[in-house]
């Protein structure tokens, strides 16, 4: 069993509102025919992940190993660590790459100007393309679940990471486990991002209520 109960008694005050995206409609984002190749892999790892945006656009060909489904980032503070994902990334990440071997994995959809031209380490020798920025990145993910989004609005790439390690939680997975798939290096943080829903507690609640008929 998780161990939720630490996350909650040791939260900060200051609780992180952002709101978890119900799991139905990340599948329906998965389901999406209209996604290009780039944002769907994109989004779905952040998702599977539950990476920060930072880690996985600073991701180049050369971080991943897409045998172990896992690749290389710099976490936040500068350690270097290991991200992971599951078969729904894996499924489209070859697709994405295609015969590229070197540069960043997910570039802009044109080559900057001569008067952006970008460090060499963001730009992609086969394509000429840039790395794709966080900021387009952001637009591109609001744009895509503006139809998703009760509020209209559309939803953040934060919310990717948030939502995820609330299921996982929901789901069972310890503070450690948790904490190794997401980089975090405290509870308090950590406790931040996991808010199960009533939905998950009230199960929970019946999975082990010790009134509840046997069959």
């Amino acid at each position: 069993m998780t161990d939720l109960a630490a996350l909650v008694e040791r939260r900060r005050e200051n609780r992180d509102t952002t709101k978890v995206i119900d799991r139905h409609l990340i599948e329906a984002l998965w389901q999406r025919r209209d996604l290009p190749l780039r944002d769907k892999t994109l989004f779905r790892l952040l998702y599977e992940s539950a990476a920060r945006s930072a880690e996985v656009l600073g991701l180049d060909v050369g971080d991943l190993v897409p045998e172990a489904k896992r690749g290389r980032v710099r976490r936040k503070g500068g350690a270097i660590d290991w991200i992971l994902w599951q078969s729904g990334t894996a499924r489209l990440l070859p697709r994405l790459l295609a015969d590229r071997t070197r540069g960043p994995v997910f570039l802009t959809d044109r080559r900057p100007g001569p008067a952006r031209t970008p460090a060499a380490a963001d730009l992609c020798p086969v394509t000429g393309c840039a790395r794709l920025s966080y900021e387009r990145a952001e637009y591109l993910f609001k744009q895509a679940t503006i139809s998703l989004d009760p509020t209209g609005a559309g939803y953040t790439l934060h919310q990717l990471r948030h939502s995820r390690l609330t299921h996982l939680g929901e789901d069972g997975w310890s503070a450690s486990m948790l904490m190794t798939l997401s980089g975090h290096r405290n509870l308090h943080t950590l406790g931040i991002y996991v808010q199960p829903s009533a939905e998950a507690v009230a199960a929970a609640l019946a999975e082990h209520d010790p009134g509840r008929r046997r069959h």
